[in-house]
């Protein structure tokens, strides 16, 4: 496994960013933060999911003033995830006529970028992180490139033109952003803010552009930093770009906590990103989260879908109960099941798996042989093999992890 570059730790409710803790997931709701019921119902999805860190907008005295109860029923339903207030604009001024607000956020976010304009900027910057540290709250400081504070971009161009060998335009860009970040942590911690309580941010939305800065923040800081290709599309576009350039920071050891922004179909269940993430550290053997299906992607012996429907089934039915699982069954997350399509090489990786099954392809015998940890121990046959390898995938799951629960 790769090293991690060590960063301060920031303790967020009861989740630590960075000091060496595991990556933390964390997505954003989309409802309007006043709906209480809606956004409630919305970060019990993403919690269930697996966000172990749930951003809300706070946007204006409605939303401000919902955040206390969206807690308030949070806790009534047993979810703990700590929420984060989004703030732009106009934070200074909600924190202020809101203080139930900030006591029940776990954590602040704001953007150096529109935390307020001209003369307004510094004392608006200031009452933010002042509300922080009157509230014992970390701010993640979420420097954006879309958003970006153009008095510092307006500097460093100017200082750039009057270099002998003045860099590109995108050279420029990339250091304001980084700039902007650094520069406004310096000034929350000499407002009393500790550096344990900070947590930066420098979104770009090119994957190379992405990679660049935070290479540099990286060498540059320790501070804990999130990671996230900021508006980085609409499905296959969207998981491909944020797993590209996730993964090559992640590699290094960049990045304390991540969340994939998706741009979610009409409609559709938000909770996707949260799952992308999770797939993207699975993978990456950075963290364990729920048992993985291995599965072939089928050929010309496959032409039958059957072990596609029961790849799809078996991998919704393990994410479906790993919430119950996770409390029952320790270790069960690091657990592979491998549902293969045919004889070539369906029983060595069944056999390499925790529990496997090689269905039959075109024109081979209709068995399935099951292997466990090895070694064949069934051979499925006839019109229930799909139930019939799901009941023993559960009672696999009962036999060698029931033991560790923990009490």
């Amino acid at each position: 496994m790769m090293n991690r570059k060590q960063t301060v730790g920031v303790r967020v409710g009861s989740v630590q960013i960075g000091g060496g803790a595991p990556i933390v997931v964390q997505s954003m709701t989309n409802t309007d933060t006043a709906d209480v019921a809606g956004t409630v119902r919305q970060v019990i999805d993403l919690a269930r999911a697996g966000s172990e860190l749930v951003r809300i907008t706070v946007n204006n005295e409605e939303a401000a003033e919902a955040v206390p109860r969206i807690r308030e029923e949070l806790d009534r339903q047993g979810c703990n995830v700590p929420l984060v207030g989004d703030f732009h604009f106009n934070g200074h001024k909600l924190l202020d006529k809101y203080p139930a607000c900030a006591e029940a956020l776990g954590k602040f976010r704001i953007n150096p970028g529109n935390v307020g304009r001209g003369s307004k900027r510094d004392p608006q910057f200031a009452q933010m992180i002042e509300f922080a540290c009157r509230y014992d709250k970390p701010v993640r400081i979420g420097v954006n490139w879309g958003s970006l504070d153009q008095s510092v971009l307006a500097r460093l161009l100017d200082e750039n033109a009057r270099l002998a060998e003045p860099r590109s335009l995108p050279e420029v860009m990339r250091e304001a952003v980084i700039t902007s970040a650094l520069e406004s942590a310096e000034k929350a911690q000499g407002l009393g803010l500790p550096k344990d309580r900070i947590v930066l941010s420098c979104k770009m939305s090119g994957v190379q552009e992405l990679i660049s800065v935070y290479e540099a923040l990286s060498s540059r800081c320790d501070y804990a930093l999130h990671l996230g290709l900021t508006e980085a599309g609409m499905g296959s576009k969207g998981i491909v770009a944020s797993t590209a350039a996730l993964s090559v920071l992640l590699q290094q050891g960049i990045g304390d906590t991540i969340r994939i922004s998706l741009t979610p179909e009409p409609g559709a269940d938000r909770s996707l990103e949260v799952i992308v993430a999770q797939e993207i550290l699975q993978t990456m053997g950075l963290r364990s989260f729920t048992p993985m299906v291995i599965s072939c992607p089928g050929c010309g012996r496959t032409t039958s879908d059957y072990f596609q429907k029961l790849a799809q089934q078996i991998q919704t039915h393990l994410r479906h109960k790993m919430p119950e699982w996770r409390r029952r069954y320790r270790g069960v997350e690091d657990m592979h099941v491998a549902v293969m399509g045919c004889v070539v090489n369906g029983p060595g990786e069944s056999k390499n798996a925790n529990i496997g099954i090689s269905l039959p392809g075109t024109g081979e015998q209709p068995v399935a042989p099951v292997f466990e940890d090895g070694v064949k121990t069934v051979t499925l046959k006839g019109d229930r093999i799909a139930e019939e390898f799901q009941e023993l995938v559960e009672r696999y799951i009962e036999t060698h992890y029931g033991s560790r629960a923990e009490a």
